[in-house]
């Protein structure tokens, strides 16, 4: 493994708190970070704005923004303008309909491409399964496969340089994952959760509930700008 590979990492930067954290995270562990988003056909482009502003806040060396329209097939309320936004709160054990088919599948394939084509040693991932949910492709198991394919499926992995799919966050509710972002003194104002654009945030859907929530209960509330 050669010395630019193994400070090499590619971020799966969606715009919102858990992906830049996973960020501020990877920098922290001297790691050369770029940055790779996608256009994939979702509801508004604010969180793309936002995934630009927190690339430019950390100075990544570089960030691609990849053209993918998931929408022209729907199969979600973020991707489908006909379906609305579950708004009720997190339902246990259900899957809401903001789940987007094969969005995490299709986006770290792209991801192991450009950490090949780099000769990155890692694609860290804001995944998380505590506070969501129970998104399939945001599970342990399924990143513990998916790792098994990305050793198989790439000249880097047959060479014994395999990719690390590292996903920090996983495991961790979401106020640790708050009170870890001020730690970094990650751009918690810059980034962007709501399913819904706009100037502000809705603050009904369900990943503003669980956003704001964790940041009371963080005590950060009072230094947001937005």
């Amino acid at each position: 493994m050669s010395s630019t590979q193994s400070h090499t990492t590619i971020a799966l930067l969606s715009g919102g708190l858990d992906s830049a954290t996973a960020v501020g995270l990877a920098i922290e562990k001297g790691q050369k970070v770029i940055g790779l988003s996608f256009d994939y056909g979702q509801r508004h482009k604010r969180e793309l704005q936002a995934a630009k502003a927190i690339a430019s806040h950390f100075n990544l060396s570089e960030h691609h923004i990849i053209n993918i329209n998931l929408s022209k097939w729907g199969g979600s309320s973020l991707t489908d303008f006909e379906q609305s936004v579950h708004s009720k709160g997190v339902i246990a054990d259900v899957i809401p309909n903001t789940y987007v088919p094969g969005r995490n599948t299709v986006f770290i394939a792209i991801g192991l491409s450009l950490a090949e084509a780099k000769q990155a040693n890692q694609l860290v991932l804001g995944i998380n399964a505590m506070d969501y949910s129970g998104y399939p492709d945001c599970r342990p198991d399924y990143l513990e496969e998916f790792q098994k394919l990305a050793n198989l499926a790439n000249k880097a992995g047959r060479e014994g340089n395999g990719i690390q799919l590292w996903a920090p966050l996983i495991q961790w509710n979401k106020v640790k994952i708050v009170k870890e972002a001020i730690r970094l003194e990650v751009p918690i104002n810059l980034t962007w959760s709501c399913y819904n654009g706009g100037k502000e945030a809705c603050g009904v859907c369900d990943s503003c509930r669980i956003r704001d929530e964790a940041i009371r209960k963080a005590g950060y509330m009072n230094n947001l700008k937005n």
